[in-house]
């Protein structure tokens, strides 16, 4: 490549760079607010609806909490609906149907929509993992909570829980590389199409993550 036509493809380089940018800064937001808004308004009835069924039939807590790593390493707490019953014994015997029913169907990671609203997510991006698996990231692995956990995300709709761990940062961070508005109405395209498909929800069977891998 000769000089001349380094110096012809700058400018666009530029507006490129400039575009992902504003949008990392400024549209990523605002696209996550008026979603999340829109989705409320739309869909509020069905919290309603999920929360009346945990107090009638279910009569357990209704939210799940739990500590995950978000943006820049800091610590937040995730909110679902509770899958599983409230006790100490392994999760298999945890199982009841209305919450193996909100896992097969995602529902239980409305309230997570929520968060969103309130900046500690975003709809698209790395999913949050638990605080204990902090300490094992590789520098690599870490550039993944450079931009804010999503409810879903590349490696979502690529294999979820059926991929390898090393498989599923590799998603990540190819996200984190390449993150526009474009990207993103993919990934959500490719979530309302996965969950339109009502794959076997095999979350459960998800071994941890235990090592580095690299």
């Amino acid at each position: 490549m000769t000089p001349k036509t380094q110096r012809r493809q700058q400018p666009s380089s530029r507006i490129k760079m400039n575009t992902v940018r504003h949008y990392f800064l400024y549209g990523k937001r605002f696209f996550d607010v008026a979603a999340a808004s829109a989705f409320i308004l739309l869909f509020c009835w069905l919290y309603i609806l999920i929360v009346l069924v945990y107090i009638l039939f279910i009569r357990d807590t209704v939210l799940f909490k739990q500590e995950r790593i978000g943006l820049n390493k800091k610590i937040f707490l995730l909110v679902k609906f509770r899958t599983l019953k409230n006790s100490e014994t392994e999760m298999a015997p945890r199982k009841f149907w209305f919450g193996s029913f909100l896992r097969a169907t995602s529902l239980d990671e409305l309230p997570q929509v929520f968060q969103v609203m309130t900046g500690k997510m975003s709809f698209i991006g790395p999913r949050p993992l638990p605080t204990e698996y902090l300490s094992l990231f590789s520098a690599e692995q870490n550039k993944r909570h450079l931009v804010k956990p999503g409810i879903t995300g590349w490696a979502q709709v690529n294999g979820r829980n059926s991929i390898s761990w090393k498989k599923k940062f590799e998603f990540d961070l190819y996200y984190v590389q390449h993150l526009s508005f474009k990207f993103d109405l993919i990934i959500m395209a490719k979530t309302i199409l996965l969950l339109l498909s009502f794959k076997k929800d095999v979350s459960l069977k998800e071994e941890k993550f235990t090592a580095v891998e690299k």
